[in-house]
């Protein structure tokens, strides 16, 4: 049996339980369930009924494990169950809850309930929230967590021991050490493999790694998830403008922020905003905002390419055979300006590409444009013979090739300028894309078909 097919029979037997108020069952089914599989139940289980649902099977759970749970829920169910929390019962939570998932949770929440709960924390964990909630959105600061295992310079290895067994318990994750000079200033790191073969009276400041890398509170999360990427590291430093360390990103925060980027950069490129909620529960009215703007503006857009339609109406009278490969032109052309600019922009999402490389990159395009320009040229030549005769079959198989070679170009380029104009290169999308190149398709079709055929 598939791990789909086990959560399905999971739910199944769960919403059974639920349904006939089987308490013994639900008790019993619960710990045997992995804290993200009970997540996305309650979610399913959320589209089906409400939230008090949902609020009971997690009371059923020990706080510990609600806490676990919680991490795995979105941010607007996040809230619900938030708001139907007594204080008492969310402060419980927070203390389970790792530091910056709590974060995240404490700025879903209305100021005054913010406000409320601060004032019932203890100073240090009330400190420590305000300042993991302060960050700024789409910043390493914002998806750091402060729970880190660190020891000062100049330790012994005993003794650095002796401090991770005691700050162990409460760290998001224990294989990495992070050294600290006097000033907090982050000074070296080594792996907890290091730390247990090495002898006893050994000093870390001999042993660590001095060339740490990590990023700044106010780097982009992008960049430090493509960090994490490239060197393989299990969590990354974040330091602040005085090189003391303040948090790190672990490798499974940094995974959820190159998924998330990546679900962006897909919804730009099909002319979509960024939907908070996911597609399955965000509001109709907020997924028709999203889509219609840039549907409504390339509806105008391809006006431009019914305008050259009815300015060749002649050539096209003449030679109605024209007719039968426009969306084969077109469409050609659309699909390897898609093509071509999803690779540009994927490739400067990841930093392979940059604007230093255009030239480069202009000269294997024009290369590869044309070859498939020409091997679709070749493919389609003996259906214009058949359709129109030799004279047809060389304007379509001439404009083949050069609105490929247009398409590709354009589709490669759009990203870069864009980029250089500040704008955001995803935008270079699909439907953008294809728009262009049909209007400029029609008026390269046509033109070449006037040029060769107005003779005949």
């Amino acid at each position: 049996m598939s791990l789909n097919e086990a959560l399905s029979e999971q739910k199944s037997v769960l919403v059974d339980a639920l349904e006939r108020d089987d308490q013994g069952s639900l008790e019993e089914l619960l710990p045997e369930l992995r804290a993200a599989d009970i997540a996305e139940i309650l979610e399913d289980i959320l589209e089906e009924d409400d939230a008090t649902t949902v609020f009971s099977l997690l009371n059923l759970l020990s706080i510990e494990r609600r806490a676990n749970v919680y991490g795995y829920l979105p941010a607007e169910l996040q809230e619900e169950l938030a708001e139907a929390m007594s204080d008492e019962t969310l402060l419980a939570l927070f203390e389970e809850m790792s530091s910056d998932e709590r974060a995240d949770l404490f700025n879903l929440l209305d100021e005054d309930r913010r406000e409320g709960l601060l004032r019932r924390m203890a100073r240090q964990e009330r400190e420590d929230l305000k300042r993991l909630a302060s960050y700024e959105e789409g910043t390493a600061g914002a998806v750091m967590t402060s729970d880190y295992v660190a020891i000062p310079s100049g330790m012994t290895v005993s003794q650095a021991l002796m401090r991770v067994r005691q700050t162990a318990p409460d760290a998001e994750t224990v294989y990495q050490i992070y050294v600290l000079d006097e000033e907090g200033r982050l000074a070296g790191t080594m792996s907890l493999r290091q730390l247990m073969v090495a002898r006893p009276g050994a000093r870390v400041d001999d042993l660590m790694i001095k060339d740490v890398i990590s990023v700044r509170v106010d780097d982009p999360q992008e960049e430090t998830a493509r960090l994490v990427a490239r060197y393989d590291l299990l969590a990354i430093p974040v330091i602040d403008a005085e090189d003391r360390l303040v948090g790190i990103v672990t490798y499974d925060d940094a995974m959820d922020v190159a998924e998330s980027e990546a679900t962006e950069d897909i919804h730009k490129g099909m002319s979509i905003g960024q939907l908070e909620d996911g597609v399955r529960r965000v509001p109709l009215w907020s997924l028709y905002r999203k889509r219609v703007m840039w549907l409504v503006l390339l509806v105008f857009a391809n006006l431009f390419s019914g305008a050259g339609i009815a300015y060749f109406e002649d050539i096209i009278t003449a030679q109605v055979a024209l007719v039968f490969f426009l969306p084969l032109l077109i469409g050609s052309g659309g699909n390897a300006g898609a093509q071509a600019a999803t690779l540009m922009v994927r490739g400067m999402a990841t930093g392979e590409v940059g604007l230093k490389d255009w030239g480069k990159l202009l000269g294997r395009e024009l290369l590869v444009a044309g070859s498939l320009g020409v091997t679709m040229a070749v493919a389609v030549a003996p259906i214009g013979v058949l359709r129109g005769g030799e004279a047809v079959a060389m304007v379509v198989a001439t404009s083949m090739v050069t609105i490929v070679l247009f398409g590709s170009l354009l589709g490669m380029c759009l990203p870069f300028l864009l980029n250089r104009l500040g704008w955001d290169p995803a935008t270079a999308s699909a439907p953008l894309v294809t728009t262009l190149i049909d209007a400029s398709g029609v008026l390269i079709y046509f033109s070449i078909a006037t040029a060769v055929l107005s003779g005949l």
